[in-house]
């Protein structure tokens, strides 16, 4: 295919809530501009940015996928992003990779939680957006509802520069109020706008939101207010350049209406993403990373004579072609058979069989210009947040922050061989999505698999199955208790068995008190005149250590206590380090006896997003789990709720707000501390983990 120049290149990502129409907008952009021979539909499968078979399967976007279009003179890079909650991270992850969002709103629902959330998105990559009203052609689509909407939410800076033409099954076109033009489009869904007259009823509109767009154009520029003032507009040949500039800078944010399944007004959009929209080029300089070993950031600039780099911002597994590296050409130009360092993992990579991605297909490109974007197979190491680059000129881009997992899982395979292939697989999906953790629990001996929510994980048990042919049984994971102590100790522990020849003797006064919660454990070594031999005192230590792991009460780890050891006795033949490490452990437990055992549990931190109607019924059944609400506040329809909660009372929580909000809930939550638990709960664990613990006794015997 041809290869453009970065001033040709327009980068936008579609962000916003989950079914807002993005696939189908995307569909149509691409079957408009001549990119796909069909127009694509997601309700049967054949939408070119969805083809994973998971996405396929449920309808929905999982992960960023990419296509191009050719419109005019411009290559035009879209990546369609999900935004259903438990993936939308996906599209945060997009934003390094353009220059500009496409925030896509449901022409009924408006804007929605995920809408928002991708809006704040942006706002950190300091990114100029343009809005689209998506679905107009859907029963009770309103665009004076959505403009009340999107102006709540994003401020009076979203401006239309389109009016619709008809309403809901009536819409077939669009008002251009930047131009004064009217297009309608055909039943057959060609894309192709028919130039008409404004239609009569929409005069005056057009005319007020004409001049809604001169005014903020011509404001902060004194020589566009002047010839406002001075003609009572502003001509095309200085309102265009105007707008565009607007947009770069953020004073204003272009609304434009759409059908994505009716094909209507995508050509316009295209146009305007050609038109006024950044180019790649436009991208404000890329500072890299600080390092011990560079000083100042090195700083690279989007332009081909600088020297080459590229940053990774997705992975793929693909079951037959391999690992494939999708990335932007942050600075220089990128052929065919280049080697670039790997500034992350300091090896070489050979690029070779470049391309651009379209969907699922790959198509060969010889080379790749600053502000480009394309894909490589079958790189050795490289995975997604990596920088390849020039060696003689290294520089490494930051990754996207992200937030930490909010649902963890125990997972065990079904059989033998699932348990053979159960790492390989998951380490493949790790590569590609970085919301997801795989960890073993050193205190439950548990294998953990954490994301954003259930349906996140039961995706990735899905394409476990399906991709890797590896089964998996889901449980809910065993909550991490702790014992600690909180009253104080003075006791010895003697260890004296004589069997003939040698004997074992260690003796050993200690002092346990509590400390503060978080500091775990501290051993004070206060033994004076050699009462004690020097050699021996770390192994009382360790018997202590070793018993603490073990616990007292229900088999949990014991945490944030001291203990002092300030005494004892020796055999000058029968002691040694076993002995003495046996005296700790017997002295460790008498302890526990005196020092008023207690358990901990872990509480969360949880922020719960609900529609203010819900707000009422979740605050009482956060009540209902122990939770202490640390806070609410209102947002534009929404209550967030911030509490902290007992992680055992929130191991199923995602499916059970889904449950209360219809769906429309939100949540996340992180580790925060831990606290005593209520003694009425107390005992029922501490029986439980008798009983565990006497089954598992009776199978060894």
């Amino acid at each position: 295919m041809k290869v453009y120049e970065g001033t040709n290149v327009r980068n936008v990502a579609l962000v916003g809530h989950a079914d807002a129409g993005k696939t189908s907008l995307a569909a149509a952009l691409l079957y408009t501009a001549g990119a796909t021979p069909q127009l694509g539909r997601v309700d049967n499968g054949t939408a070119p940015t969805e083809f994973d078979e998971e996405e396929i399967a449920r309808a929905m976007s999982i992960s960023n996928s990419l296509g191009f279009a050719e419109w005019k003179n411009s290559k035009i890079n879209l990546i369609d992003t999900p935004g259903f909650n438990m993936f939308v991270h996906e599209a945060k992850l997009a934003l390094p990779a353009v220059e500009s969002a496409m925030v896509v709103v449901d022409g009924v629902n408006g804007v929605e939680v995920c809408t928002e959330k991708t809006w704040q998105y942006a706002e950190e990559f300091s990114m100029p957006r343009m809005v689209i009203a998506a679905r107009m052609d859907r029963e009770r689509a309103d665009a004076d509802t959505l403009l009340k909407s999107v102006h709540e939410a994003f401020g009076r800076e979203v401006i239309p520069v389109q009016l619709p033409i008809g309403k809901e099954k009536g819409f077939n076109g669009i008002v251009d109020v930047v131009r004064m033009k009217a297009y309608t489009y055909d039943v057959s869904g060609n894309g192709k706008g028919k130039e008409i007259p404004i239609p009569n009823e929409l005069a005056e509109a057009a005319r007020v939101g004409h001049e809604a767009v001169v005014e903020i154009v011509a404001e902060g520029n004194d020589a566009l207010m002047e010839e406002f003032f001075e003609k009572g507009t502003i001509p095309d040949e200085h309102l265009l350049p105007g707008l565009r500039d607007a947009i770069v800078q953020h004073k204003l944010f272009p609304l434009l209406y759409t059908s994505g399944l009716g094909n209507i007004g995508t050509d316009r959009v295209l146009e305007f993403i050609a038109e006024f929209m950044p180019a790649a080029t436009e991208h404000p300089e890329v500072k890299g990373q600080a390092t011990p070993n560079n000083g100042q950031p090195p700083v690279h600039h989007v332009a081909d004579n600088e020297a080459s780099s590229v940053f990774v911002f997705k992975t793929l597994n693909d079951p037959f072609t391999g690992r494939i590296s999708y990335f932007k050409v942050y600075s220089g130009v990128t052929r065919n058979d280049a080697t670039l360092q790997n500034f992350n993992r300091n090896t070489s990579e050979k690029f070779s069989h470049l391309s651009v991605p379209q969907g699922k297909n790959l198509v060969p490109v010889s080379e790749l210009h600053a502000g480009d974007i394309g894909a490589i197979a079958k790189l050795r190491e490289t995975l997604t947040g990596d920088t390849l680059g020039d060696k003689a000129s290294p520089i490494q881009y930051p990754s996207v922050s992200l937030p930490e997992p909010a649902i963890t899982f125990a997972i065990e395979p079904k059989t033998r061989a699932d348990e053979d292939k159960l790492s390989n697989g998951i380490h493949k999906l790790m590569e590609e999505d970085p919301m997801l953790r795989f960890f073993r629990d050193e205190q439950t001996k548990e294998f953990l698999i954490a994301g954003t929510g259930q349906q996140h994980i039961e995706v990735i048990v899905s394409k476990l199955k399906k991709r890797y042919h590896t089964e998996v049984v889901l449980k809910a994971p065993k909550v991490p208790y702790r014992e600690t102590i909180r009253g104080r100790a003075d006791v010895q522990g003697r260890h004296k068995k004589q069997s003939g020849g040698h004997g074992q003797y260690g003796d050993c006064k200690i002092k346990m008190e509590p400390l503060p919660r978080g500091a775990n454990f501290e051993f004070v070594n206060d033994i004076f005149g050699g009462a004690i031999p020097k050699n021996f005192i770390p192994a009382v230590e360790k018997g202590i250590v070793e018993a603490a792991q073990r616990g007292y009460l229900a088999g949990y780890p014991v945490v944030d206590f001291k203990v002092t050891l300030y005494d004892g006795s020796y055999h000058d033949v029968d002691s040694n380090e076993l002995s003495f490490k046996t005296a700790g452990r017997i002295a460790f437990k008498k302890a526990m006896e005196q020092a008023k055992p207690t358990l901990l549990e872990p509480i969360m931190k949880a922020e719960i997003t609900v529609p203010d109607e819900f707000a009422g019924a979740i605050m009482g059944d956060l009540n209902s789990r122990r939770g202490r609400i640390q806070g609410m506040d209102n947002k534009g329809g929404k209550t967030i709720v911030k509490a902290e909660v007992p992680m055992a009372e929130m191991l199923t929580y995602g499916v059970e707000l889904t449950s209360m909000t219809q769906g429309r809930g939100t949540f996340n939550m992180e580790m925060d501390h831990y606290d005593i638990v209520p003694q009425a709960q107390q005992e029922k664990i501490v029986t439980a983990a008798k009983a565990a613990r006497g089954e598992q006794s009776e199978e060894e015997e």
